[in-house]
């Protein structure tokens, strides 16, 4: 039977990739420096033929030498003394009708130069470029030759053989290809050096093997029904299953997965360095409480970060809503009841005394102010949720004994579909209650609140004010965060502090000033986009 195919181990793998990566980025360098060492030798000896040519046309003998009747005796020995000092491979020096005056061969004399010298001739410039003549492929230079009265009598022609170049670049290449075989030799040693050292770090375990565990570990974190994360001692966040994504918000963690939250960062901080862990730890995440429950992870006996299971206060968030929407109407309810009874009250004393005019006119005012609520609200608030809110606030109002006025240029028609009305709902809840609390008890039978709503431009506005003892300055920053208050008793202190995370959840503001008649106003603006 065939044996089955077995996959190189992890030490290999690695190992073997690292040093294929060495291999070619070195070929690579090797092959581009190759190129650009090519290019930089043939642009040095142009310039360096452009030098001696140059130098060529500015000696005095030679220019001289172009008014005696044979201006070749004079030229060629020292154009050949130049030819060797230079190591250029011809040295040749023309009149204006192309005659060679010098040539390292001397059968040349006299000839016709190989080359047009049209442009140095014509417009008196100096060019440098490779061209094959007589003497073979060659890196050229001309200049022109001028007499004392600056006119053109001739030419000097100077060029490098392409032989010459070419052994220049083979001694570069030779240097540049043994620096190549000790870099790779170093890259593969390295290379071993790290796969070990990786191999090490993991336990030895093949990628299959990890693989399997994080999957393993994956599928139970992800199966948990409670907000469970792992993070390091600098906060950053190692491992977060689904429940944790959905209820964490950016108030927590920030974009880069990093702990924001600063009661969180102290619980952690707490439980690193007493590596003791923490139980039923009351947290407000949102407008929500939660609890915390948290435990050190511990590597080598010392504390190397945390593990947090974040759940709700009440186990089952859908009972606990539940209840909140019974309560709230239960609650209206019961006013609406005690609102009732003491008016039927009333209508049977006035049917026993007889005044059947006054009881008409009970049950007419009742039934009048009863309707215009109604109307106002289903004309001036388009959402169910808030007309709903303020009718109930408004039967509560009466079984405090509470003042309650909606301002009757209030609107909130237009809603843009983004806007999580139910969210403003807490806020609005809270902010009322709150306010008729306090005007009740500073002010008793003469408690007064007011509420005011405008849709009108980019933000919903919202007014409410009560002639309580409103709220001294020192404290306006205070009463926002969670656990101040200023109530006896427990379980206080949290209002206010899902009023604000609502708010922010929002993107909107809050602001607290001193309203008319001495309590407070608190003004939140909602943008509609």
């Amino acid at each position: 039977m065939r044996e089955k195919y077995k996959q190189p181990s992890l030490l290999t793998q690695i190992s073997g990739f690292i040093s294929i990566v060495v291999i070619l980025t070195a070929f690579s360098v090797s092959i581009i420096f190759s190129s650009m060492i090519e290019n930089i030798t043939e642009k040095s000896l142009g310039n360096q033929a452009m030098t001696v040519a140059k130098m060529v046309a500015q000696k005095e003998e030679i220019i001289e030498a172009f008014d005696e009747p044979n201006p070749s005796l004079t030229i060629q020995p020292i154009a050949e003394e130049i030819r060797k000092s230079t190591g250029a491979g011809y040295v040749v020096i023309g009149n204006k009708e192309n005659i060679r005056y010098s040539h390292h061969l001397s059968k040349n004399i006299g000839e016709t130069m190989g080359t047009s010298n049209r442009k140095v001739f014509e417009e008196g410039a100096s060019i440098i470029y490779e061209g094959t003549g007589i003497s073979g492929s060659a890196i050229k230079a001309k200049t022109p030759i001028y007499d004392r009265d600056k006119n053109i009598i001739g030419v000097s022609s100077v060029g490098f053989l392409n032989t010459e170049a070419e052994e220049r670049v083979k001694e570069y290449r030779s240097k540049l290809f043994g620096f190549l075989i000790f870099i790779v030799l170093g890259g593969f040693t390295g290379a071993v050096i790290i796969a070990k050292r990786v191999k090490k770090l993991i336990f030895n375990l093949e990628p299959e093997e990890i693989s399997f565990l994080f999957k393993e570990k994956e599928a139970t974190i992800e199966f948990i029904r409670d907000a469970t994360i792992a993070v390091n001692k600098r906060y950053e966040l190692t491992s977060m299953n689904k429940r944790a994504r959905e209820m964490l918000s950016d108030d927590q963690i920030e974009t880069g997965g990093k702990i924001v939250n600063i009661r969180l960062i102290k619980m952690i901080d707490s439980i690193i360095q007493t590596k003791q862990s923490l139980i039923n730890q009351n947290f407000l995440f949102g407008h929500q409480l939660y609890m915390v429950d948290a435990a050190p992870i511990l590597l080598n006996e010392q504390a190397s970060g945390a593990v947090l299971t974040i759940r709700p206060a009440s186990e089952i968030e859908e009972i606990k809503d539940e209840l909140s929407t019974i309560k709230g109407i239960s609650d209206n309810m019961r006013a609406q009841n005690h609102e009732y009874l003491n008016k039927l009250n009333t209508i049977y004393g006035l049917i026993t005394l007889g005044e059947y005019e006054e009881v008409r006119e009970l049950i007419s005012d009742e039934v009048r102010e009863r309707q215009d609520i109604v109307i106002f609200l289903s004309a001036s608030v388009k959402d169910p949720y808030i007309a709903a809110c303020l009718l109930g606030k408004i039967n509560r109002s009466k079984e405090l004994k509470v003042e309650f006025e909606i301002d009757k240029n209030s609107n909130f028609k237009q809603i843009p579909s983004s806007l999580n009305t139910k969210l403003l709902l807490t806020v609005l809840g809270n902010l009322i209650d709150n306010a008729m609390e306090s005007a009740s008890k500073a002010k008793g039978d003469k408690a007064y609140v007011k509420v005011s709503f405008t849709d009108f431009g980019s933000d919903i506005i919202f007014d409410i004010e009560d002639n309580g003892k409103g709220v001294p300055e020192e404290w306006q920053e205070k009463i926002f965060t969670e656990g101040f208050t200023t109530k006896e008793g427990e379980n206080h202190g949290l209002g206010l502090a899902i009023v604000k995370n609502t708010i922010d959840l929002l993107q909107g503001e809050i602001y607290i000033t001193t309203s008319d008649s001495g309590g407070a106003r608190f003004t939140i603006s909602i943008p509609k986009k």
